[in-house]
């Protein structure tokens, strides 16, 4: 039940900034997309963070399926997906 409340509170912060910025719901696709996209990153924000203040390599993070995969699709991992067609 938790995550239901949770979900639906987001949707109201998300609704009053929507309101705020002048913007209709559902939102133009240009702006759900880039709404969307600032979810995905938002998502990797802390984790981020956290490998920052304990000086864990980022970089090698930011490669994994646990971050890339989830901001770029399984392609964006070397050595997942599918594999390349080959020209005949």
């Amino acid at each position: 039940m938790k995550p239901y409340l949770l979900s639906l509170a987001v949707g109201l912060l998300v609704g009053l900034i929507y309101s705020s910025l002048g913007v209709r719901s559902p939102a133009p696709p240009a702006i759900a997309l880039l709404g969307l996209l600032g979810m995905l990153l938002g998502e990797q924000a802390i984790p981020v963070a956290k490998r920052l203040l304990t000086k864990a390599p980022v970089v090698a993070y930011l490669k994994t399926p646990e971050c890339a995969g989830q901001v770029l699709g399984p392609q964006a991992v070397a050595g997942e997906g599918p594999e390349p067609k080959s020209q005949a």
